[in-house]
């Protein structure tokens, strides 16, 4: 039994250690005018593989994802976004 648990406890180690880590994009996306629409985007964003959390910021306009980059791209969020009718750009380092 003691061999058995710790079997697993080293294959949970060697999991964790090969785990991808998590990627973070930031999107300016157009249109957003209410909390509806950060509704929508999270909706959007639900059905893409690999992503783990989402923030809106309506009246900055951006939208920030964090995703495995395993299971998706910063171009395929921003074409979700676009896809769900608000035009988004990834936003690039400095702005």
């Amino acid at each position: 039994m003691h061999k058995w648990i710790l079997a697993l406890v080293a294959a949970l180690s060697v999991g964790a250690a090969l785990a991808t880590p998590a990627t973070v994009v930031m999107l300016d996306a157009e249109n957003m005018t209410c909390p509806a629409c950060g509704i929508t985007i999270r909706k959007a964003l639900e059905k893409v593989p690999g992503v783990a959390d989402v923030k809106v910021d309506t009246r900055a306009e951006t939208v920030t994802v964090t995703f495995e980059s395993s299971q998706t791209d910063a171009a395929g969020i921003a074409r979700a976004v676009t896809e769900a009718g608000f035009p988004a750009k990834v936003r690039t380092g400095g702005e």
